[in-house]
């Protein structure tokens, strides 16, 4: 119980000394991160009934040469492919946007020190390392919520691209 609210009082700290965009790249991060589980959970469990589903109907038709066959086959293709890609242009956008949001905290942050050396002057370093603290911490933040991200990313990629890739392969062109 101890290390829960010693770990509680250092993420509070943190926070504290970085300001309050932290709290958007944390609201970021959550959010990537459900995303990114979602699709997981997506290409794990529900993926391969769906594929199992479209392979039994195209086994079950009888004309699997025609034009027409060849248009279905398509499409089905296509709606797969759309249900393995949902969600993750919204995945690679929060990516991006991390950065983007500790770039907003440093803004903040030196704002802060503008502010602190207009009205107490540069002679108080002690007022003046609370502002870059609460402009160098929200970058770093928001780059360690997108590199997190990017690695997690780019294996969902590899692992959407590989299941659209089996199922095509699953539906022989005869």
């Amino acid at each position: 119980m101890n290390y829960l609210i010693g770990l509680f009082e250092s993420v509070r700290d943190f926070i504290a000394t970085g300001g309050d965009v932290l709290y958007f790249v944390a609201a970021a991060l959550f959010l990537m991160w459900v995303l990114m589980i979602e699709r997981y959970w997506y290409l794990t469990s529900v993926f391969p009934t769906v594929k199992k589903n479209i392979i039994k109907n195209w086994d079950a038709r009888a004309d699997t040469t025609s034009w027409y066959a060849h248009r279905i086959r398509d499409a089905w293709i296509s709606q797969a492919s759309d249900d393995l890609n949902a969600r993750m242009l919204i995945i690679r956008t929060i990516i991006a946007m991390c950065p983007l949001i500790g770039l907003l905290g440093t803004v903040t942050g030196m704002i802060g020190v503008f502010e602190t050396m207009a009205t107490q002057g540069t002679s108080n370093a002690r007022l003046m390392a609370s502002g870059i603290s609460m402009a160098t911490i929200p970058t770093m933040a928001g780059m360690v919520a997108a590199l997190s991200g990017l690695f997690i990313s780019s294996r969902l990629e590899a692992k959407v691209k590989l299941a659209r890739e089996g199922l095509v392969d699953s539906l022989p062109h005869h």
